[in-house]
């Protein structure tokens, strides 16, 4: 046994008094075996009744504790296996999310690419204008065609806004295929030759851009649609892109 003239510290001797306490109250309200036999005696109770209830009741108490544990256990488990669950979702969450970024950066970039080609086409157009007018000056109709054309697509912003106004140049630039076709002289002519080489050129770079932005786009598209993907960008606004595909009088969104 401990020195009894042992000094306590004086921060822990409230704890020491406490948990003392305690002892004393659980030692007093609880009861020995003979006690009981004794009190069971007074109203008549045989002693072994009193000792087979005693053996009944410790066991089932002994069974509630092991199940209290078992459940303390299974709840200490279960709270691993949810904050596992919740870690995996907000790590595959955060990924799915850069991922679906990434690939929408990618169609930035590319659309960025065909927006050079179609500047670049709409650049062309004051050398068609210097070459109608100067072999063609009665043709203001056209000249004037070919000039509102490019305006519309200086004024463009949006993607949409240059896809509409793409339409329009496409349509000068058909008329005055459509005029040089009548003009021998036109054709003839060094500078004409020049420009179709030019604009040969822009539309072959234009659809490989196009192309490479449709790419783009189809994976972009799979990736958001795709489950369980589509419940992060649904949650987060991505939004579905359209192709970018040529027709008769231009490129338009379908």
């Amino acid at each position: 046994m401990n020195n009894q003239d042992e000094r306590i510290p004086e921060d822990i001797a409230p704890e020491v008094l406490e948990l003392a306490s305690r002892y004393y109250a659980n030692h007093t309200q609880s009861y020995s075996a003979s006690e009981l036999v004794g009190a069971g005696q007074e109203v008549d109770i045989p002693a072994e009744f009193i000792q087979q209830a005693i053996l009944d009741v410790q066991t089932r108490y002994k069974q509630q504790q092991q199940q209290q544990r078992r459940l303390a256990h299974l709840h200490q488990r279960l709270l691993i296996v949810v904050t596992g669950v919740i870690a995996a979702l907000t790590v595959w969450s955060a990924w799915t999310y850069n991922s679906i970024q990434n690939s929408e950066s990618r169609v930035e970039a590319a659309w960025a690419q065909v927006e050079n080609q179609l500047q670049r086409r709409a650049d062309l157009i004051p050398n068609l204008v210097n070459v109608t007018q100067a072999y063609a000056k009665q043709e203001k109709e056209l000249v004037s065609l070919l000039m509102r054309s490019r305006q519309a697509y200086l004024q463009a912003t949006t993607p949409d806004q240059k896809v509409a106004a793409t339409v329009q140049v496409n349509q000068a630039i058909d008329r005055f295929h459509d005029h040089a076709s009548v003009n021998p002289q036109l054709q003839s002519s060094q500078l004409f030759t020049s420009l179709q080489y030019e604009l040969t050129g822009t539309e072959n770079r234009l659809a490989v851009e196009r192309m490479r932005y449709n790419q783009a786009v189809q994976a972009y598209n799979q990736k958001i649609q795709s489950f369980p993907n589509f419940l992060i960008s649904n949650a987060l606004g991505f939004e579905k892109k359209e192709f970018f595909q040529a027709t008769n009088t231009g490129v338009t969104f379908s």
